[in-house]
């Protein structure tokens, strides 16, 4: 897991790279992600039906979370079919004086 910290109030990309066999970067079969907020609120998404769950190019999906909360951020990808795969990370929110 890698971890970063940002201020609350700001958008924070994730992004996941998904590689073949081979180590080049593909599309798998389908892409799901899910982040927690630090209040243990979930939210899941799938590539293709929602829409903040976006690709930037072959094998490179993001998404843009609005960390309106102070504290621990958990996010995860994964794909099921061809290039089944999966990977999870964390970022955090710093307390605000204001």
């Amino acid at each position: 897991m890698a971890t970063n910290s940002y201020y609350k109030g700001q958008k924070v990309t994730v992004t996941a790279l998904f590689k073949n066999s081979a180590g080049t970067l593909a599309d798998p079969s389908a892409v799901y992600a899910q982040y927690q907020n630090p209040s243990n609120e979930e939210t899941s998404l799938q590539y293709g039906v929602d829409d903040a769950l976006g690709k930037s190019a072959v094998g490179t999906y993001y998404i843009d979370i609005d960390a309106n909360e102070s504290g621990t951020w958990y996010y995860r990808f994964y794909s099921t079919g061809t290039g089944q795969a999966a990977s999870e990370g964390y970022f955090t929110i710093a307390e605000s004086e204001f």
